[in-house]
């Protein structure tokens, strides 16, 4: 990490060196056509093409490094910023729309708990111990003051075996899709947070304006993922009605189309649309009475 203290004229943009969120950084990154190659051994990698060094780090510490250090962005889970208290140290730029996953209060299936407000007092295991710590005061009533009567202690991992050894009564740890939970023989009683991978900068960037590029960036790789290009030709007078189907991101482009005197003036249409919706919309569309109805990929975009 000595090379860092070397790099005075490039961006320290912090992402996952491993885990769930890692790989799914990469593609994004590769998308966003940030080049990179990192060594096996190394937790530093230059950019090929821009001004900036990629530190890989645990996503736990990211928040610190972003808010408190050197590092104008990074990649992090929103489990993890709550949980570092650093949300008025950064700036929340972007949800990245992965890594998606809920820090659930979880309990023996078997046992005799089956709501979280039976387990104050009791022994709780999590990694996550200022979010329990908060949870279980809101339950109990107590300020950052009072002593917990909860016993929240902290454990690295393999956090979903505490029960079955004998160490918590409950336990508070992401799921992602609870199958892990199933096997070692638990089930939630409760949603703390709903998670997913986020954006963050530094509130005093180094390097606003690579800052703002990269965030305009990956936008527009979000928007190519979850949108499509919907083009299709409409007689003027339904204007209104195919354009409350498609309002398009912000807002849909009309062309008039050449026609022949005293023929109906058509128009033609294009606007962006939810992929998830593209069905319906295409059906609504034809019964309204537009036609020659297309629907084009975006491979990415600006927004």
């Amino acid at each position: 990490m000595d090379l860092v203290n070397h790099l005075p004229d490039r961006l320290l943009f912090a992402v996952p060196k491993k885990g769930r969120l890692y790989e799914k950084c990469c593609n994004l990154m590769n998308g966003a056509d940030i080049q990179f190659r990192r060594s096996n051994r190394l937790d530093i990698a230059l950019s090929t093409n821009l001004p900036i060094a990629l530190i890989f780090l645990p996503a736990a510490d990211i928040p610190v490094f972003v808010g408190e250090g050197n590092c104008d962005l990074g990649i992090t889970g929103l489990d993890q910023i709550k949980e570092a208290d650093m949300f008025d140290s950064i700036e929340d730029l972007l949800d990245l729309n992965f890594g998606n996953c809920k820090l659930q209060v979880q309990v023996p299936a078997d046992g005799p708990y089956t709501k979280p407000e039976q387990l104050v007092g009791k022994k709780i295991v999590s990694s996550f111990t200022k979010l329990s710590n908060d949870y279980f005061r809101s339950l109990e009533g107590t300020s950052d003051n009072e002593p917990l009567t909860t016993n929240v202690r902290y454990v690295g991992g393999s956090v979903e075996a505490s029960c079955a050894l004998g160490v918590a009564d409950a336990i508070v740890d992401l799921v992602e899709s609870g199958e892990t939970m199933k096997a070692a023989g638990l089930k939630a009683i409760e949603t703390i947070l709903t998670t997913s991978a986020h954006l963050i900068s530094s509130k005093k960037p180094k390097f606003p304006e690579m800052v703002e590029k990269i965030h305009q960036r990956f936008e527009g790789i979000l928007a190519a993922q979850n949108y499509v290009l919907c083009n299709y030709n409409a007689p003027r007078a339904i204007v209104d009605k195919v354009l409350a189907i498609t309002p398009g991101k912000r807002a849909a482009t009309i062309s008039a189309l050449e026609t022949k005197a005293g023929e109906e003036e058509w128009v033609a249409i294009s606007s962006m649309v939810e992929k998830k919706k593209i069905g319906d919309v295409m059906d609504e569309l034809k019964k309204q009475g537009a036609s020659d109805i297309l629907v084009f990929s975006i491979g990415n975009c600006r927004v």
